[in-house]
């Protein structure tokens, strides 16, 4: 976005949209300053600019508040609830924290074997609370009040636009798609607190999927040098650690990756900041800290990046070892930061990650793939004391298990997209947002709703991802083609990983994310496209991996 003092300047947009007009002068820019100028132009009319004087002012108070709606909601999407401690069984209160005659009710204990215990987590920690229902309800109401203001019908037709999905039609076509082909994959669970725990206890007891049995072959080290043998194979690039300024870092843990190209030279540079602290976020996130872009006297401004996860120190003498789920992470969250050393647009606000929310995700999702293909993970994984190679049978076992109730947790996310469809669309609302959960939790999801519950009042994401939640199953869709088409039969393929760098990665958003995805697929996919996708990694017969060279 533009800053807030340039978004509100008329007269900038004024030329600008000059700029626009002139035929001449547009046709003379290459396509890339062409749609940068088309984003200025739409940041500005997002802003209000456009409008009067009156209803801009409207329009910088509805901004504003709600932005302050926005941090209210989500902090309130994690306090605790409290419940009298009488209310419960003696014998499974021992679970929750005790305060007096209270028992506080952090989260859903979802992984807790006790039926009891996860359904009273469930019916407490998700119980109604009007506060925040009225925030939400003011937020949704104070979106849609802008999206209007503005020019758009919904708040969901602002956000969307410039998106794969460009409107928000796409989901009603997707979600009856994606309901029919998976009515007969859906794995029936009882109520909602047993869908997370005994798909564990079914992966678990099915594949043997012991974290500590993969652990040894995972070794921080071995990782990331799996990741510098696939890009260099891949894409022509190495990772160098390299020394630090003083002054440089924020923690001495923190290590510096210069990545560069064969022939090319340097391209940025990857600061890790892999482990626990006391006062760093719990999370795994990429983030940008200075982006690309070509500079007047015609050197390139080179991207900067930090990379941060939340693995645990190691003990004295040992080598940090990464679960599988730690070591898919690592290789998503490098997903983000090879967007972002890659791409090579002429201005830094289209730069790496700097796109369409449902593409941003794709470069991620698709590393996912390659860390659970064998011919990947062999190359790598090695026990750290023995030498010994992952067997093969390891992986095998650890990719099947990831679709145990694949379908069920696919329906929970279009649920999740639904519902946030729904509340930013046409305005007011037909029911109360509970009611539109009720509903929407029956018919699209399928388990039952739980009466004086509200879910919805725990879902953070509607404030980062307002109108856009479905990015998700749009990305890994796209990812799904990409990794089937170009790279399942020879994950290392250099054609395919220089068309995936030309094609995909070195635009961020300088190009309309449909285009990229047709030039990556050498076709333009449709709806079915894109649900086939998504279904076909449900089949339990599909592997993504080949066994048998």
């Amino acid at each position: 976005m533009l800053e807030s003092g340039l978004n509100t300047d008329v007269e900038l947009c004024q030329s600008l949209r000059r700029l626009l007009a002139d035929e001449t002068v547009m046709n003379s820019l290459d396509p890339e300053t062409r749609r940068v100028a088309e984003l200025f132009m739409f940041d500005f009319e997002i802003s209000g600019i456009h409008l009067d004087e009156e209803k801009r002012k409207k329009a910088v108070d509805l901004n504003v508040r709600i932005l302050d709606l926005c941090n209210e909601f989500l902090i309130g999407t994690h306090i605790p609830n409290k419940i009298d401690k009488h209310v419960l069984p003696e014998h499974i209160r021992y679970n929750f924290t005790a305060e007096g005659n209270y028992l506080r009710v952090a989260g859903l204990h979802a992984d807790c074997p006790d039926d009891l215990v996860r359904e009273a987590a469930y019916k407490i920690f998700l119980h109604s609370n009007s506060q925040q229902l009225a925030r939400l309800e003011e937020l949704l109401a104070s979106r849609n009040s802008l999206a209007q203001l503005v020019g758009y019908d919904t708040f969901a037709h602002r956000a969307l636009q410039g998106t794969m999905a460009k409107n928000p039609g796409i989901r009603h076509v997707w979600k009856d798609m994606l309901r029919n082909q998976m009515s007969g994959i859906l794995f029936q669970m009882l109520m909602p607190w047993d869908h997370p725990y005994y798909s564990g206890v079914l992966r678990a007891e099915r594949y043997n999927i012991d974290p500590g049995l993969y652990c040894p072959f995972f070794s921080l080290g071995a990782c990331m040098e799996g990741l510098n043998t696939l890009f260099s194979q891949l894409l022509g690039i190495s990772l160098y650690a390299e020394q630090t300024k003083r002054g440089e870092i924020w923690s001495e843990d923190v290590r510096k990756l210069a990545v560069v190209h064969e022939t090319e030279g340097l391209l940025g540079y990857i600061y890790c900041d892999f482990f626990q602290r006391p006062d760093k976020p719990h999370q795994d996130c990429h983030f940008t800290v200075r982006g690309g872009r070509l500079k007047e006297n015609g050197e390139y401004q080179l991207p900067v990046v930090v990379l941060m996860l939340s693995l645990p120190n190691s003990a004295r003498g040992a080598p940090t070892l990464l679960s599988p789920g730690m070591m898919e992470n690592l290789f998503h969250e490098m997903g983000h930061a090879m967007h972002s050393m890659l791409g090579r647009t002429r201005y830094q606000h289209v730069t790496g990650t700097r796109c369409a929310t449902d593409f941003a995700e794709v470069p991620s999702i698709l590393m996912e793939y390659f860390a659970n293909d064998y011919r990947v993970v062999n190359q790598f994984a090695r026990h750290y004391k023995t030498g010994q190679p992952l067997p093969k049978n390891m992986v095998s076992r650890l990719c099947e298990s990831k679709k145990v109730c694949a379908a069920a947790d696919m329906q929970l996310q279009v649920f999740y997209a639904v519902l946030d469809q729904i509340y930013h669309g046409k305005h007011p609302l037909k029911k109360s947002t509970t009611e539109i959960l009720k509903e929407t939790q029956e018919k699209v999801y399928g388990l039952p709703y739980v009466p004086n519950t509200a879910w919805h009042l725990r879902f953070s994401h509607l404030v980062g991802y307002g109108a856009k939640y479905y990015s998700y199953l749009m990305s890994r869709a796209v990812a799904s083609m990409v990794w089937k088409q170009c790279f399942a039969q020879n994950p290392f393929d250099r054609a395919m990983g220089e068309r995936y760098r030309r094609e995909m990665l070195a635009h961020g958003g300088g190009k309309e994310p449909m285009l990229m995805v047709q030039g990556m697929l050498q076709k333009s996919p449709s709806v079915e496209d894109f649900v086939d996708a998504l279904v076909s990694d449900l089949d339990h017969y599909f592997e993504t991996f080949i066994m048998d060279l």
